[in-house]
Order: structure tokens, then C-alpha cells, then sequence
């Protein structure tokens, strides 16, 4: 486990509901800087919940929330994303009535280091199809281009943690290989990456660590690797 000071994400004790549904229950989960973590489990057992969670989304939550050394409990979305947090929702979350350079450069603004590095001009060589679509509108783009949209207009927060949640769910192959390329690039960049797809297989090799949800609870964590090779893990993926 990383020392306490190169934590960026230190949850401890997590519960969540909704409504009267208890959802996490006591989920101890850290990731530590320019770290890949990979976070699995069947549907139903907690990941988006835990994400939205740390993300501000789920009001009713207990349990300690420290982002880049600051206490973030009951912090709101706004204020995480502010913190250095980017975040890639399952649904992409597209303006579908502004362009793709609209989409890009509203949420631009430099790192809290005053880093600039996924400038748009950056963001557009790395996603070839947008540029070509710059003009288009956000509805009016592919699934995967919308996918690639979501990426890059996080990646111009400059963020010092980027989460991806089911980035490559629904999308034509040839864009997958195109969004874990990217994905990649964002780990070999040093941006902090947490990440949720169903390709647990892809998830683990491009992971440093891994944690597997049960019935909102932790089953299983450590070293990408270790966990790959756990033979309890098919069990808890239902492969």
C-alpha cells in the first residue's frame, strides 16, 4: 500500500444508499498518484455507486473522503471536479447542441499547477476523428466519437485523477482498440487513472492495482498482476 503522502484518493469506511437500499458497506478504497487502479465486479455490486460516491453524487454517504490531502466527506461535485478530479460517465454526457469545439474548450482550464499540456490542439491529434468533426454537433457524432468527446473534454481539465466508467461499453471494436490506446497514452502521461469495463481482461493489464466488488464490499485487492492470477477471481466476475 502507498504511504499515506503519495495518496491522492484515501476512502475509508464507505457506505452509501439509496433510498432505503444500502449499497456500500465499510469499502476501504485508495489510489495513489500516476496510479492505475482497476475496479471490478459483476453489475449491481457497487462500482458506479463507489465512483459516484467519492465523486460527490450519492447525498446519502458516510465514512472519511480525503482527495489530494484535503477532507472531501461531504464535498459537492463541483468542488471534486475543482480538486483535479475528470470524469468519464457511463452515457458520455455530450452537449448534443454545441460542437465538438464547443463540447472541448468550455471545459478547458489549466491544471492546479498551472499545467497545460491536453491543450485542444493536443486533445485533436490524439482523437484524429474529432478534428474532422470539429463543426459537427455533440448529437450529431457516432457513439464513439461521442465516447472520444467525453475523453478529450475531461482531458482538457487537465486532471490529476481521471475516472472512466464503462468508456468502452457499446462501441464497434475498432474504436475500442482506438480508446484503450488513449487510455494508454492518459497512464503513460502520469494522470492518476481509475478504471470500470467489463473487459476485465484489459482492465488488469493496464492496471498497477485491482479491486474487485462483492455486494458493495471489497473481496479482493492488490497488485493487478496478483489478482490476475488469483484463481477466486472468476468466481466474483461470473466467468
Amino acid at each position: 500500500m502507498a504511504a499515506a503522502t503519495e495518496l491522492i484518493v484515501d476512502a475509508r469506511g464507505l457506505h452509501a444508499w439509496y433510498g432505503s437500499s444500502h449499497v456500500l458497506h465499510g469499502v476501504d478504497f485508495q489510489i495513489a498518484r500516476a496510479q492505475t487502479v482497476g475496479l471490478l465486479g459483476r453489475n449491481g455490486m457497487g462500482k458506479s455507486t463507489l465512483i459516484r460516491t467519492l465523486l460527490g453524487h450519492v447525498a446519502q454517504r458516510d465514512g472519511r473522503i480525503t482527495l489530494f490531502g484535503q477532507e472531501a466527506s461531504r464535498a459537492r461535485p463541483h468542488v471534486v471536479a475543482r480538486l483535479g478530479v475528470g470524469y468519464v460517465p457511463e452515457g458520455r454526457g455530450v452537449f448534443p447542441n454545441l460542437s465538438v469545439r464547443e463540447n472541448l474548450v468550455m471545459a478547458a482550464r489549466r491544471g492546479r499547477d498551472g499545467r497545460n499540456d491536453w491543450s485542444l490542439e493536443r486533445v485533436l491529434q490524439t482523437f484524429p476523428r474529432l478534428k474532422e468533426r470539429i463543426g459537427h454537433l455533440g448529437g450529431q457524432l457516432s457513439g464513439g466519437e461521442q465516447q472520444m468527446l467525453s475523453i478529450g473534454r475531461a482531458l482538457m481539465t487537465h486532471p490529476e485523477l481521471m475516472i472512466l466508467d464503462e468508456a468502452t461499453e457499446g462501441l464497434a471494436p475498432l474504436i475500442v482498440s482506438e480508446i484503450w490506446r488513449v487510455i494508454g497514452e492518459i497512464r503513460a502521461s502520469g494522470i492518476a487513472t481509475l478504471i470500470v469495463d467489463r473487459d476485465w481482461k484489459r482492465v488488469l493489464a493496464q492496471s498497477d492495482q485491482a479491486v474487485v466488488l462483492q455486494k458493495g464490499s471489497v473481496v479482493m485487492s492488490g497488485a493487478a498482476v496478483d489478482v490476475a492470477a488469483n484463481p477466486e477471481l472468476a468466481r466474483y466476475l461470473g466467468v
